[in-house]
Order: C-alpha cells, then sequence, then structure tokens
C-alpha cells in the first residue's frame, strides 16, 4: 500500500504525464456556407506550462482526486495565455483520469479575444486517450462563434507543441 505522500505524488505525476498525451478530437464541423471564415483551419505551435499542486482533498482516499492549478503561455498562430484548473487521479497500475477547464486569451491568427477549452483525459494501464474541445459560446470579441479541437504532444526534450484545428462563423 502506498503512503499518503506517495499517492500525491502518484496523480500528480499522472495528471502531468496527461498533458503530454495524443489522443482521439473531436471533430470539426465547418458550417454549410462556403465562405473563408467558416473553412476549418489548423494552426500549430510550441507552448509552456506550469502545474501547480493545489491543496489536497482532506481526507485522503485510496484513490485521491487532486487539484492543480495550470498556467500556459501559447506562440506562433495561436499567441496567449492559458489559465486553469485540473482535477485528476492515478493509481499504482498507471490508471486514472482527469478533466479540467482552461481560458485562453489572446489572439489566433491576428483575431483577439479568449475561449474556453475543456479536457479529458483517461489512461487505462499507461494507454492515454485524450479529447480537448472549445466550450461552445465561449469565444469573444473576435473569436466569438469558435468551435475546434486540440491535440498536444511532449517530445523526448519535453518541448510542448499544440495543433488546434478550428472554425469561426461569420459574424452576424
Amino acid at each position: 500500500m502506498m503512503k499518503a505522500g506517495t499517492k500525491w505524488l502518484a496523480w500528480t505525476l499522472g495528471a502531468v504525464l496527461f498533458q503530454g498525451c495524443t489522443g482521439s478530437q473531436a471533430s470539426v464541423v465547418p458550417t454549410e456556407t462556403r465562405s473563408e471564415a467558416n473553412m476549418t483551419k489548423r494552426v500549430k505551435g510550441p507552448f509552456d506550462v506550469k502545474v501547480k499542486p493545489m491543496a489536497p482533498d482532506a481526507e485522503p482516499t485510496a484513490y485521491p482526486v487532486g487539484r492543480m492549478s495550470l498556467d500556459k503561455k501559447y506562440h506562433g498562430e495561436l499567441e496567449g495565455t492559458g489559465s486553469g484548473q485540473m482535477l485528476a487521479t492515478m493509481d499504482a497500475n498507471q490508471s486514472g483520469g482527469y478533466v479540467a477547464l482552461e481560458r485562453v486569451t489572446g489572439t489566433l491568427q491576428g483575431r483577439k479575444g479568449s475561449f474556453v477549452i475543456q479536457h479529458s483525459g483517461l489512461m487505462a494501464r499507461g494507454v492515454p486517450t485524450l479529447v480537448i474541445s472549445v466550450v461552445p459560446d465561449s469565444g469573444t470579441d473576435e473569436l466569438k462563434g469558435l468551435t475546434g479541437s486540440m491535440q498536444i504532444h511532449i517530445d523526448a526534450q519535453g518541448n510542448h507543441t499544440y495543433e488546434f484545428d478550428y472554425a469561426l462563423a461569420d459574424a452576424p
């Protein structure tokens, strides 16, 4: 049986590992019109991330749920910051899950605004799946009507990159 401190470390590391897994992504469906504004686009670039543990649950359990804050800086055609919170759990068999909500604020191919993305990750004995989707109607300013999904990758040197497939509805 793992000690409480070891369990805390296990789920923290598990959640950080989830941040780098590549998984399936929600499909992005462009609207029926053929205008350039409604076509699905892909942007890629690097990002920096800091994950900080938050206070643990008052009563640890055999399968603890931990909380962490997210602080990201996106670079490239998505230039801005991301901040949010994550809930995660992990066991000794490398099975667990995490969910997170993150508000991204900045510019997307020159359009200013913010939007929220939802992360949902599962790991079954070390095999990860991850879905990151834009929360419907969360876009603000020039990003109103934004839909899309994101994949994140970590290379062998620990560098983080994103691929973001998105569409923007025509402004009214």
